[in-house]
């Protein structure tokens, strides 16, 4: 984009599509309009992705629907001599915090619940507000988006704790930790969510807010024709 608009500032936005350009989202080389196949990459180019929202909404339902099975299963199941313990997402992190090591619990419960919630809540949003309008600025959401974007990759540090803990805690009849039901569903979840986000064309965004601004400026006019 060419004179983003900040917040607080009406100014023109002048977009690639008006400038004659075509930019290949996967790669970020910038082609002339009529360019179909990204010559670097080979990646199919188009101005605007249709089926963007389709897919977004699709993808994030599907992520929503395994997260709750996710925090309603156990996540580890932990096998001694003398009983199975099996504890869900919050109720591991709580347990720890009860051990002192409430500075893993923080991180779990950060990376388990906070990131993946505020995630499909951003989602949600950025896929409403090129539909409607928005007090929140076209910049700001782009910068909302790459950062749902950059952290969706975080979101599986749970896993990695599960699949860490089972692979080291295996003392044959003693004792051994193998991941739950919930492990899968987090995973998928994410998966999901990342699919989500990755489909979400910010170009739209831009769009949206061209909208807004042809609107505003149309107004005053409309206003000040004379009535007949």
């Amino acid at each position: 984009m060419v004179g983003m608009e900040r917040a607080g500032h009406n100014t023109d936005i002048t977009t690639a599509r008006k400038m004659g350009l075509v930019t290949c989202r996967r790669c970020s080389r910038v082609w002339p309009g009529e360019t179909q196949i990204c010559g670097r990459c080979g990646h199919h180019i188009n101005s605007r992705d249709t089926t963007s929202l389709q897919r977004v909404w699709a993808l994030w339902l599907v992520g929503i629907m395994c997260y709750i099975p996710a925090n309603m299963y156990p996540m580890l199941s932990t096998r001694t001599l003398m009983h199975v313990d099996e504890s869900t997402i919050v109720g591991g992190a709580v347990e720890l915090a009860h051990h002192g090591s409430w500075g893993v619990a923080s991180i779990i419960l950060f990376a388990s619940v906070v990131i993946p919630v505020a995630k499909f809540i951003a989602i949600a949003f950025l896929a409403i507000s090129v539909r409607r309008a928005s007090r929140i600025s076209a910049h700001h959401r782009q910068v909302l988006f790459e950062i749902v974007e950059y952290i969706g990759r975080w979101s599986m540090i749970d896993i990695f704790v599960v699949a860490i803990m089972s692979s080291l805690v295996q003392l044959n009849a003693l004792a051994s930790i193998t991941p739950g039901t919930a492990s899968l569903f987090f995973a998928l979840s994410v998966i999901f969510t990342m699919l989500s986000a990755q489909a979400f064309d910010s170009r739209l965004i831009w769009d949206a807010q061209a909208r807004v601004s042809r609107s505003t400026t149309d107004s005053p006019t409309q206003k000040a024709t004379p009535q007949k």
